[in-house]
């Protein structure tokens, strides 16, 4: 497969193969060192400023996929239960949502960290600094975080159960739990082959439903079918991680679903999830569980070819030129094609909306 027929839809295409290795051509203002984060993951050449530190250090180069969740919700919501909406709330919901990924990143670096599992030539601190390895922050400064990020997050909870009632205390404390287990003793379900499924509840029920339900105060069955497309897509992502890191996890007892199924398998059952995104969201439609613009997510498709074709052989032994997250290889690829297909189904969903089928 040729790097070029993909780099225009990959993070980072306009950096260098190496984390943070680009060197620009004139000094980057604050937005452009910014979208390289967002871009990359890793931070612009030379000084650092702070918000592009903490850009580095929160991974917000992956919050996208968590801000797409919430505007699923939010616009399912506007479609379904137009009348029942608190604008007020959903966007509470969502930036709940969005700083318990931001805590979820932050105690899965601690996590990992303390567990042995990172090091310096784990793919964790090969992508991008690790915050700690790297020296951007402490591990005391890297625990203060993560409180501080899960302290506004459980204030952003007493207000919408003061609002919602306990269902959003299910919701959230179900999200908090199984993302804190991904990487924590004792359970550490990553190790155990049940990371991938965590990601697909998560990103799907947990997420979408209880942004929607915190917007109506209502929770009909059309969300929660609804809300599992766009958490495969998710799960890809994390399936395409997981497969580049099978020769540093396999060896070292990690068995992640795909150190259990093997590569080649593991290969195929992502591609049978990117399928299984677009087969569900034709079936929802079908059953009036989505907007008919929702079938928009098919123009996406060819995005997915080069990512299908990629997927069917094993990962190349050097990245392709402009290539800026290696080792990582699927989980790029998977990302892009979430990217995309995430988009259109986010407009498709605006577009039931506005003209109401």
């Amino acid at each position: 497969m040729s790097s070029g027929r993909l780099r225009s839809g990959l993070p980072g295409a306009a950096a260098s193969p190496t984390a943070g290795a680009s060197v620009p051509t004139r000094r980057p203002s604050l937005l452009r060192n910014w979208a390289y984060v967002l871009r990359t993951t890793n931070p612009p050449a030379g000084r650092v400023d702070p918000v592009s530190r903490w850009l580095v250090l929160t991974r917000a180069a992956v919050l996208p996929m968590t801000i797409t969740a919430a505007l699923i919700a939010g616009l399912l919501a506007w479609w379904l239960q137009p009348h029942e909406v608190s604008v007020g709330w959903w966007l509470l919901a969502s930036a709940g949502i969005v700083l318990a990924h931001v805590a979820n990143n932050l105690m899965n670096d601690l996590f990992d960290l303390e567990v042995g599992t990172d090091d310096e030539q784990y793919p964790r601190a090969l992508y991008a600094p690790h915050p700690v390895l790297s020296g951007m922050i402490t591990r005391r400064g890297l625990l203060r975080a993560a409180l501080a990020v899960n302290v506004v997050d459980l204030a952003i909870l007493v207000v919408l159960f003061l609002a919602r009632g306990w269902p959003v205390v299910a919701f959230a404390l179900g999200g908090f739990l199984l993302s804190a287990a991904y990487t924590a003793p004792p359970l550490r379900l990553k190790k155990h082959g049940l990371g991938e499924p965590t990601v697909l509840v998560v990103w799907g029920p947990l997420m979408v439903c209880g942004t929607y339900y915190a917007a109506t105060g209502h929770l009909p069955w059309e969300i929660v079918a609804a809300s599992f497309p766009y958490a495969l897509l998710c799960t890809t992502v994390l399936m395409g991680k997981h497969i580049d890191k099978i020769p540093w996890d396999g060896p070292d007892g990690t068995h992640t679903l795909p150190v259990l199924l093997g590569e080649r398998r593991a290969r195929v059952v992502t591609q049978a999830m990117t399928v299984g995104f677009y087969v569900l969201v034709v079936a929802l439609v079908a059953a009036r569980a989505l907007p008919v613009p929702s079938l928009l997510v098919l123009l996406a498709l060819p995005r997915l070819v080069p990512v299908w074709k990629a997927f069917s052989r094993p990962r190349p032994d050097a990245p392709p030129e402009g290539w800026p997250i290696w080792p990582l290889w699927f989980a790029g690829l998977a990302f892009a094609h979430t990217r995309r297909a995430g988009g259109l189904f986010v407009l498709g969903l605006a577009l039931g909306v506005a003209i109401g089928w």
